[in-house]
Parts: structure tokens; sequence; C-alpha cells
């Protein structure tokens, strides 16, 4: 019986939190699989008996030092990702909620190997994730 995020028994729920304030949107690069060296909106594991909200502003404050209010629903996805073999090595099921920035200074930690606020034009030579970018420009607006 695996409890851990690789070759689990069921799917885990998680959070990304798309946090856009005075036209940057804030990214963290991923350190870990599933997404490594990726740059995506922060976020991760919702813990037992924590709410959506919670395990948002939580996730933010982890990977990033900044504080924020969650918010509305905006996006949810599933993230399956298989082995060489064909097993299913991640599988999340994630819920994007917009985020209200309130304080703090940006600086990656947690999972995170870097983070920071990035323009709409800083992102476009980033190296994002689909779901991001699907993100980013079809739900919230902020890619052309």
């Amino acid at each position: 019986m695996s409890s851990g995020t690789e070759y689990p028994e069921r799917p885990r729920v998680a959070v990304g939190v798309v946090v856009v304030h005075e036209g940057r949107v804030l990214l963290v690069e991923r350190a870990k699989p599933p997404s490594a060296a990726q740059w995506a909106v922060p976020g991760g594991s919702v813990e037992l008996g924590e709410t959506l909200a919670q395990a948002a502003e939580r996730e933010v404050l982890e990977e990033t030092g900044v504080v924020v209010r969650a918010g509305r629903v905006v996006h949810v996805f599933d993230g399956i990702t298989r082995d060489e073999a064909g097993r299913i090595r991640f599988h999340y099921v994630v819920v994007d909620v917009e985020a209200e920035y309130l304080s703090g200074q940006v600086r990656a930690a947690d999972d995170a190997g870097a983070a920071g606020w990035f323009d709409r034009h800083e992102v476009e030579a980033l190296r994002l994730s689909e779901i991001t970018r699907l993100v980013l420009r079809d739900i919230v607006g902020f890619l052309a």
C-alpha cells in the first residue's frame, strides 16, 4: 500500500493558486517530479482536514513566502503521469483557484526551485507546464 505521491493507490487532491498582482503573475519553478524544471502556479497537495482555500493559502506561503487570500475556483483538471511500463506514476486531481495578494516578499522555498513575479512578456519566455499556459491564457486571460 503506497501513501506517497509516486505510484499511488488512488488520486491525490491538489490545489494550484493563480495570483496576479500589479500586472504580474506569481510563478514557481518546480524542483520535483512530475513537473520538475517547469514553471507553474504555486500549489500542492491538500492535507487531511484542510479546505481548498486553506491549502491554497498554506502552499503559496510555504513555496513563496507570500500571504494570499484564496478566492473562487477557476479550473479543475487531472494530472496523470505514466512510467515507461504504462503504470500510473502520479495522479492528481488539481483544483486551480484565484487568490488575492495580501503581503510578503517572494522567496523560493519548500519544493520550489525558484519563484517570482512575472509580467506577460517574461512569462512567454518561461518553460511553462501546458496546464499553466492554458490556465493563464484561457481561464484568467493573462496570456494572449
